[in-house]
């Protein structure tokens, strides 16, 4: 039987080290890996730079892209100071992506990710994909920038937009400076995670709160770490019967199986999935 398909759309990211290295970065190279690990078809609609040597990384979890051609690679730098406060620049973003740049033979894809990161992704195509589940990871839409490329928090909030979308999930910090938020997506979309990095999240059901926990392993890097957990999500639910109670602890194992790898190791693998499934199946 051929594995179902996962469509992910979004910028992948070049992300600037201290040393000024290139990191693939960008939560479709994370979820591009987890859906991957569940053993799910990946589609992955991008824009990157012309020839971008990054993409090479992607192409062992992908199964089916499309580019759109840019100028620059959407390109992010993290500036952190003596105490830990970190400072976001944007340093490059590539091109939108809209209704049009679907190939169309993906329109019936039946899992589908909007992971915007520079606000690239067109909030029209939560109407087009009619047969889907579709989940937001909110982020990119909460980002504004200067001239300098510093970002600053910008509050979004569709509710047309989120009448066509099945599941949102953001951070506790995605929303900091307008902590409203919560309750508002909470009231508006059936299903809702909240990550709350070390003591779990809240899984929100038609506007009721649920709270799960996580593991808490030896951590080496947290990036990615809510990336991974949000694709487990849309990878797992349809194989634990729309359980979403058994979804959150999959997802919650997984995420926390991420901070004790650095970067894009910390997507799971296989194993790790298989191992994740097995243990809320148990129960």
């Amino acid at each position: 039987m051929m594995a179902q398909s996962y469509l992910l759309i979004g910028h992948m990211t070049a992300d600037l080290t201290p040393e000024g290295n290139r990191r693939l970065g960008g939560t479709v190279s994370y979820a591009a890996r987890v859906a991957d690990a569940f053993g799910l078809h990946v589609r992955l609609l991008t824009s990157t730079a012309h020839n971008e040597p990054l993409l090479a990384e992607l192409v062992p979890y992908v199964d089916e892209q499309h580019i759109i051609s840019a100028e620059a690679t959407s390109t992010f730098e993290n500036i952190y100071d003596d105490h830990g406060h970190r400072t976001q620049y944007i340093r490059g973003v590539a091109a939108p992506i809209g209704v049009g740049d679907v190939p169309e033979a993906w329109l019936t894809t039946p899992l589908v990710h909007l992971a915007p990161l520079t606000g690239e992704v067109d909030p029209a195509l939560a109407h087009v994909f009619k047969e889907a589940t579709v989940l937001l990871t909110l982020q990119g839409w909460l980002r504004q920038w200067g001239a300098d490329g510093q970002v600053y928090f910008k509050r979004w909030f569709d509710p047309d937009v989120l009448q066509d979308i099945d599941i949102v999930v953001f951070s506790e910090e995605d929303v900091a400076e307008a902590p409203d938020l919560e309750p508002a997506f909470a009231g508006a979309v059936d299903h809702l995670f909240v990550t709350r990095a070390d003591k779990g999240g809240t899984y929100y059901h038609c506007g009721q709160p649920h709270q799960y926990d996580t593991p808490h392993p030896d951590e080496v890097n947290t990036t990615g770490a809510g990336d991974v957990f949000a694709a487990a999500v849309l990878s797992s639910f349809h194989l634990l019967n729309n359980d979403m109670q058994a979804v959150s602890k999959v997802a919650a194992m997984l995420g926390a199986t991420a901070i004790t790898r650095p970067w894009l190791d910390g997507a799971p693998t296989p194993d790790e999935v298989q191992q994740a499934l097995r243990m809320v199946e148990q129960v």
